[in-house]
């Protein structure tokens, strides 16, 4: 082949890639129905950046104890989701920390140990790990180690979490699995601004240490109508977002949206269909409500998450499954996930399991 050949075709395929990163790789869904005690309240149109803050708002005029800190987040944070709240609340209780995410967890740990409400934010999930070992060693265990007699329960840890579209390998990744494996956190992953909103109040005022990953390509790009006042949705529940009798597929964070696109799909091209559950808590999860779906309804099973598949929570839920709907089960139980590389910059289109590949998990399931 020619140079100038070469050349022509690697502009042609530069040209296609580009115009495909930085898209949104799914098609956001606001919630059609709200809990009973949600509909009557007033609402307001917020996107997730804007749920995020009011949650903070509101949870800090609720109590006076409560604090935010993190890298930026004075002037409101590179995503900004803390605007405006140091000018409400005050440099004493709104301020900035070094660039230290292990100094970032330590404080937090401290602060809540001390019987205050610590809510810290680490700007990417990517850099959570220099704080591993005070999550998992130090937060997670400060109750049990010390008999009940002291705790950091009041810790709130923020950061984001999953594709962007542009973010590579340090801004791009899901690292909710690492975290997993460890007792004593509570891990939250949210869908839109309503889950958001009511999920982090939750987190908050939970009495044990919560991680809460806010899926930043969410941020400006999901929009819905939010209730105004204080409410919030409880940790450990999962919702069913469109039913079905043919198959269950579980998701949490953007995935979702992924797979309600990719349920619809089966229903126009397989007339399948496929019950769509959200997780929203990944510890402790609602395996009940998964097993029950799944053992008397469906009978098949599809996880998809946009973490790596080796060691992924996908396995998790898929083992639970297994083990509890065994003789119920029509087909083996279909993981769709990242893979096992690290996350790619030119290659995310291709790395993250799209509604193509979770459709072609259905299509294999229903007929095999």
């Amino acid at each position: 082949m020619s140079s100038s050949r070469a050349l022509s075709l690697l502009s042609r395929s530069g040209s296609r890639l580009s115009s495909t990163r930085g898209k949104a790789h799914f098609t956001f869904q606001p919630s059609t129905t709200l809990p009973a005690a949600l509909q009557s309240m007033e609402k307001s149109k917020m996107n997730l950046m804007q749920s995020v803050n009011e949650a903070m708002r509101i949870a800090m005029e609720t109590d006076d104890s409560a604090v935010l800190f993190g890298e930026d987040v004075a002037f409101g944070g590179v995503f900004r989701c803390s605007l405006d709240l140091q000018k409400k609340f005050g440099k004493d209780r709104v301020f900035n920390t070094p660039l230290c995410e292990q100094g970032i967890a330590g404080f937090g740990i401290g602060v809540a140990a001390a019987g205050a409400t610590a809510i810290a934010e680490i700007q990417f999930g990517d850099y959570i790990f220099p704080a591993y070992d005070q999550l998992v060693n130090e937060a997670a265990k400060f109750r049990y180690r010390s008999g009940n007699q002291f705790n950091c329960g009041k810790l709130t840890v923020r950061t984001t979490w999953g594709a962007v579209g542009h973010g590579a390998l340090y801004h791009s990744q899901s690292p909710e699995a690492n975290f997993t494996h460890t007792p004593g956190l509570k891990l939250v992953v949210p869908r839109g601004p309503i889950q958001a909103k009511g999920l982090l109040l939750s987190c908050i005022r939970d009495p044990n240490p919560c991680i809460f990953f806010e899926p930043k390509i969410l941020y400006r790009l999901a929009s819905e109508d939010v209730p105004t006042g204080d409410y919030t949705i409880p940790l450990g529940q999962a919702e069913t977002v469109r039913a079905g009798k043919d198959l269950t597929l579980v998701a949490w964070g953007t995935q979702v949206h992924v797979a309600l696109e990719a349920a619809q799909m089966a229903k126009e091209k397989l007339s399948a269909d496929v019950e769509v559950i959200d997780l929203q808590t990944i510890q402790p999860w609602d395996e009940d409500h998964v097993v029950e779906v799944t053992s008397k309804k469906t009978g098949r099973l599809i996880v998809t998450h946009e973490a790596p598949i080796s060691s992924g929570f996908g396995a998790e839920v898929a083992s639970t499954v297994q083990k509890r709907c065994f003789l119920n089960l029509e087909c083996p139980i279909e993981r769709v996930a990242g893979y096992d590389t690290p996350f790619p910059h030119v290659h995310e289109p291709f790395y993250l399991p799209t509604v193509h590949r979770v459709f072609d998990a259905i299509k294999k399931s229903v007929n095999y």
